[in-house]
């Protein structure tokens, strides 16, 4: 093939790539299977600058069944932006839960960290207050059991005892650092989100983490900061019983 033709396949990519990308961002179900049966690989397209995929595009835009149809077609559901986001770190940033189900059921990496920020899909969830999103990120790691919130809260080791659950790594996730330190309680707490720091909390969030100065972020409030600084930074009274509340329970037994 010659120069010219490969340079007209390339821009015919390029064409029906920003195509499926419109019709991502728009929620076009018709003309992304269209396109997409016509040529499959255009699911792993991305846009030239920030390289956002068709699979970002429909998972910020809550475009659920755009993104399982990307799914079936193949696509690296871990694929990253130039920022090293995710798709399912921009469906918990906006809070579209029902992609976050979808993206978590077919084994999306929630540990991936961002190239900015160190943050994970649970962070950009917490920092919106997406509870539901919280949910679903830690589904895998909650059993169901009735006795599941009488254990956490520290009233019952039994079913601990008995590997019923690997409590430590939800302990984990939860407390998962970002740059500086910051946990997903920190931004729920900073932002007044009452209901995701509860359900934080009740899933074993620390509240005696701190932030750390490690040169690689602006923390305003100060190293050294508990998340309870960061709810009363952010004027958030309710935040700040509630965690002041956990923390009597924690130390009375």
């Amino acid at each position: 093939m010659g120069l010219l033709g490969m340079m007209g396949d390339s821009f015919g990519c390029s064409a029906t790539g920003e195509r499926l990308v419109s019709a991502a961002r728009d929620g076009d179900i018709q003309e992304a299977r269209a396109l997409l049966e016509l040529n499959p690989r255009l699911a792993r397209y991305s846009t030239f600058g920030i390289r956002n995929s068709p699979l970002h595009y429909s998972a910020a835009k809550g475009h659920h069944e755009i993104v399982s149809l990307l799914i079936e077609s193949g696509v690296n559901i871990n694929l990253r932006n130039c920022r090293g986001q995710t798709a399912l770190m921009q469906a918990c940033l906006y809070g579209h839960w029902k992609v976050v189900q979808i993206l978590v059921l077919f084994k999306a990496n929630i540990h991936r960290r961002d190239c900015f920020s160190g943050a994970t899909a649970i962070h950009f969830a917490a920092l919106k207050g997406h509870t539901r999103c919280i949910r679903l990120l830690v589904a895998d790691y909650v059993p169901s059991l009735s006795e599941f919130w009488t254990i956490m809260r520290g009233k019952s080791t039994d079913e601990m005892k008995k590997g019923a659950f690997d409590a430590a790594s939800l302990q984990r996730l939860v407390n998962g650092k970002s740059d500086g330190g910051v946990t997903p309680l920190h931004l729920a707490a900073l932002h007044g989100h009452a209901e995701s720091v509860q359900l934080l909390l009740d899933l074993g969030a620390s509240v005696s983490e701190v932030t750390v100065n490690d040169g690689s972020t602006i923390d305003l409030i100060g190293s050294g900061s508990t998340p309870l600084h960061y709810a009363a930074c952010g004027g958030s009274a309710v935040c700040c019983q509630q965690e002041q509340t956990w923390e009597l329970k924690m130390l009375t037994g």
